[in-house]
């Protein structure tokens, strides 16, 4: 009865005066990829871990794809590309090939988990706010499919659990923190197929946007509120509002990303927002 050997591991020799020392590669990969592992574990060559960064870099935007299909649209997928490079570069350091284990399924996880640290550091809304936002748009996306209606605040709050009053108190919480781009794209229509942009939506009271803005007082209460903000949303504010500068423009000057931006103007807009509403 013929008997099959398991194939040994690929493994790459490095001479060294104390003797030779033995780096085992990844399984399941080719000769010339299993050379820029062993030059990169073995010797520590920076080529060989760019060769590598390049090689798994479809890895990131794999997870970054799977990662933004949860995500608002205002989320760029460049950007959690870019923040998952970060975890791949992290796993290519600490992953250990003797250990006889895919290094995609070791990176896999590390990616994702580079990817959400970021987002979460920059989410500047408690997460107990964003649970219960999920919460009501999950009850309510039930009652409608079960209703074929909108439902009504009463069978909303019966739906969650909880008061009238609470469901209030929730919804107050939540649109104090809830900030959208005029310019996003909403669906509009029967079959939500046509799409517009959200300032079309709004009704036209026919009151002049500029009648607020030359009260004197309310001049000086949002001179007063924009001091207040940090330096960097200052600095957003004033060029996007008072110079007419893009996102996209204040972006290049502070060199950071476009969706960086539009997190720091939404950012902005909420303080100054919550000001001067506590002035009111």
């Amino acid at each position: 009865m013929a008997t099959t050997k398991k194939a040994p591991a690929k493994t790459a020799a490095k001479k060294a005066s104390a003797g030779t020392a033995t780096v085992t590669v990844p399984p399941h990969v080719d000769d010339e990829l299993g050379l820029q592992w062993a030059a990169f574990k073995g010797e520590g060559e920076i080529e060989a871990r760019e060769k590598l960064i390049l090689h798994y870099a479809p890895l990131v935007k794999y997870v970054a794809s799977r990662v933004a299909t949860g995500l608002p649209s205002s989320v760029e997928q460049a950007d959690l590309v870019s923040y998952g490079m970060f975890g791949l570069i992290d796993a290519l350091g600490k992953f250990e090939p003797g250990r006889g284990n895919k290094f995609e399924t070791y990176a896999i996880p590390r990616i994702k988990g580079a990817i959400i640290d970021e987002l979460r550091a920059m989410d500047w809304v408690p997460r107990s706010i964003r649970f219960k936002a999920r919460e009501i748009e999950k009850a309510n996306a039930d009652l409608e499919a079960m209703l074929k209606r909108q439902p009504t605040e009463k069978e909303l709050a019966e739906r969650l659990g909880i008061s009238l009053r609470e469901l209030h108190d929730v919804v107050s919480q939540i649109s104090f923190v809830s900030v959208l781009a005029l310019d996003e794209m909403v669906s509009v229509g029967a079959d939500r197929g046509e799409k517009v942009s959200l300032i079309d939506t709004l009704a036209d009271k026919g009151i002049d946007p500029t009648q607020g803005v030359e009260s004197q007082e309310t001049r000086s209460l949002l001179n007063t509120a924009i001091n207040d903000l940090s330096e960097r949303e200052k600095i957003v504010v004033t060029l996007y509002y008072f110079e007419g500068l893009t996102l996209a423009e204040i972006g290049e000057i502070l060199g950071v990303t476009e969706s960086r931006v539009c997190q720091i103007h939404t950012k902005a807009v909420g303080v100054l927002r919550g000001q001067l509403t506590e002035v009111d």
